[in-house]
């Protein structure tokens, strides 16, 4: 299993926008940049995610599942993007901000701390865990 983080606007979809969307899912669709969508194109079934909320809020509030892997973006005709989709699976039981990973010395070098654009990007497994202990302290 691989792990990843999905990051969206609260204002164009919030973590209750997919929590809503129930056990079927939704598309993680309109993204526009390669490197996004070609770590779309590694992800497998039961592959786990963070959810994270950009801009004001910036911090990780859920995890989710792929649930559907790699298709046409049903918003476009260009057949260049595609996406998978991806259903809630909990809340984390407490939100972690981009400062508290910016603040743990461990995920210097997570993705995120070091690209905060990439709207999908890789987690490694020793991120997950740690993302996890933060979670839940």
């Amino acid at each position: 299993m691989a792990y990843w983080l999905f990051k969206s606007e609260p204002s164009t979809w919030s973590w209750q926008d997919q929590k809503n969307k129930g056990a079927a899912g939704e598309e993680w669709d309109g993204v526009r940049n390669y490197q996004a969508r070609n770590h779309m194109r590694n992800m497998a079934l039961g592959d786990k995610g963070f959810f994270y909320h950009s801009q004001k809020d910036k911090e990780i509030v859920g995890v989710v599942e792929v649930c559907a892997t790699i298709h046409p973006d049903s918003t476009t005709d260009d057949d260049r993007w595609e996406c998978v989709d991806i259903r809630a699976l909990e809340d984390l039981p407490n939100a972690v901000t981009l400062a508290m990973c910016k603040e743990d010395p461990r995920l210097a070098n997570m993705v995120l701390v070091n690209n905060t654009r990439l709207s999908v990007q890789p987690v490694s497994e020793i991120e997950w865990q740690i993302i996890l202990e933060l979670a839940n302290s």
